[in-house]
Formats: structure tokens, sequence, C-alpha cells
């Protein structure tokens, strides 16, 4: 702590921070209606960052309850008697600050067989790289280095997309599933697909990326995949361009438009109506049991040609 640094405590409630949602769900200061500041107090950067943390866990709490209260949804403990709950793929990690020393993992695989070990391993490292790589380009304001304790069968994003997948989604009696992964939540579907191909292209309708940083060379998809995506996916991308103007790829994977925003937290806001008219117009064609068309989108681009 700085010599002038205020003591790191901060209210717990959104009240208490002087902010409250508006009737179109901003977040705003009661007083002036500003959006949310993160520098709050000029040159306490670690003041900041630790402000804003503290206001993100009653955020995330505020939507636990909307989801619940409004939208009907059951909060789910995962793993099973774990006492963690995890919703987003993208946070699959305790963050706890303590001394590389205090870290252990959880984990005991002394039973399991060499094979599998070495599998999670590679699996393990690669994640690691993805995840080191994505933090830095996700949350470029955060300065702290935090350890990580491993969850069960939860370990990164992608053993969590899988997961929720075997426990939840393919027991659902859902006949259309729809997904939209932002970000690197895009990468973790392509892995749910490599691992549980068969199972999602029976199961899954259509796919909304959002500003998605999956690579199906990188990840190594197979071609059934691929073409798979291109029939069901899009991929509404940060961009100047007007909303579903077509954005290039060099991916053979599937269209990309734009999402009508260059700011890439916004890419989901900013396409919803063009990602739920895409679902309805997928549902329809499935109901209709007439195959989709590559370009159900007028602008989607003939990867063919490519």
């Amino acid at each position: 702590m700085k010599k002038d640094e205020p003591p790191l405590e901060f209210p717990d409630t959104l009240e208490g921070f002087e902010y409250s949602f508006n009737e179109k769900g901003q977040l705003r200061h009661v007083k002036t209606g500003e959006p949310f500041v993160f520098n709050y107090r000029e040159d306490l950067h670690r003041w900041n960052q630790k402000r804003y943390e503290a206001l993100g866990e009653i955020i995330t709490k505020h939507v636990y309850r909307l989801l619940e209260d409004e939208c009907h949804l059951k909060k789910v403990t995962l793993p099973e008697g774990y006492g963690v709950i995890v919703l987003n793929p993208n946070e699959n990690y305790i963050e706890v600050e303590k001394t590389k020393a205090q870290v252990q993992l959880s984990s005991d695989s002394s039973d399991e067989p060499a094979e599998k070990r070495e599998r999670k391993d590679k699996i393990q490292k690669e994640t690691k790289k993805r995840r080191d790589f994505y933090e830095k380009y996700r949350n470029p304001q955060k300065e702290k280095e935090t350890m990580q304790m491993y969850i069960r069968d939860n370990g990164s994003p992608e053993e969590h997309t899988i997961y929720v997948w075997d426990h939840f989604i393919s027991q659902s009696a859902a006949e259309n599933v729809f997904f939209v992964a932002h970000s690197y939540g895009g990468l973790a579907f392509v892995e749910l697909m490599i691992q549980r191909e068969a199972e999602v292209k029976n199961k899954v309708t259509a796919v909304a990326f959002t500003d998605s940083v999956h690579n199906v060379w990188h990840q190594e998809a197979g071609k059934t995949i691929r073409e798979w995506m291109r029939e069901n996916c899009c991929n509404w991308v940060s961009s100047s361009e007007p909303l579903d103007a077509s954005v290039e790829s060099m991916l053979p994977d599937c269209p990309r438009v734009s999402a009508g925003t260059e700011r890439h937290e916004l890419t989901s806001w900013k396409s919803f109506p063009s990602i739920f008219k895409f679902f309805s117009e997928a549902m329809e064609a499935k109901n209709s049991s007439v195959k989709p068309t590559p370009t159900r989108r007028s602008n989607r681009i003939k990867y063919e040609e490519l």
C-alpha cells in the first residue's frame, strides 16, 4: 500500500458505491448519471483496481439474482459437492492472492492411466498458453498476478464447457439448442465440437459467435466440423462497418459479419437483433425439414471461392 493510499475497504452493495442500473440495464452513477469510471482516484491504480473488482463481485451477484428471479433459471454448484459456482466459461479458476509455495493442485491424478495423464497434461499446457494470452487481451487493467486453484473437472474453459455439455445440455429435453459464444467462448465451443462432434450436430441448431478468438487450424478441427460450421454458425466481429456487413476472413469455418461496433466487449450486445433473427431462421429451416443454405444471410462469404 502506498503511503497516501486509502484503506482497501469498499461497500458491499450497489447503493454503497452510488451506482444503479437504469431502465435500459446500463450501470450509471446515481448522482451524476455517468457510466462507471475506472480511474476514480488519479495515481492510485492499485486502489482503483481493487474498487473495480469489489464492484464486479456485487454486479455478479446482482446478475445471478436476475437470472434466477426474472429468467427462472436454476443456480447449480459445479462440480457437485464442490461448493464452487462456475457459470462463466472464462472464469473457471478461483483467483487467490497467495505465494507460489502456498498453491498446490487439489486434484490427485495418481490413479489415472499414464495415457490419460499425459493427454490431460498436454491439454492443460496448451490451455495455459491460450489463457495467458487471452488474459492480457481481456483484462489489461489487472495488475496483480493471481495464483490459481484447480477446480475438479472444470480446470479450463474447454473442460468446463465439456462438463456442462455432458451433465446438463446433452441430457436436456430441449429440441432446439442455440449457443452465443463470445470471445474465448468461441474457442471453447470449437473444442467441444472436436470432442463431442456427433452429439453437438444432433443437438445444436445454430451458433452465434461474437468476436470469437477460435482458430480451426490451430485447434485442428476436422473437415466435417468446418463444413458444419459454415452451414450453422456465424461470427459477429468488431468492425467499423455497419451491422451485418460482410467481413473478410481467410479461415475456412464460418461467415464473419460486422457487429456494428469496434469495441470487443459490446459485440454481443450490439448484434443481438441479428443473432435472434439468425436463430429464428435456423429453427424455421429445421422445423420445415429444409436444409439451411450456406447463404442463409445474403451477405455471407462463399468460402469455397477463397
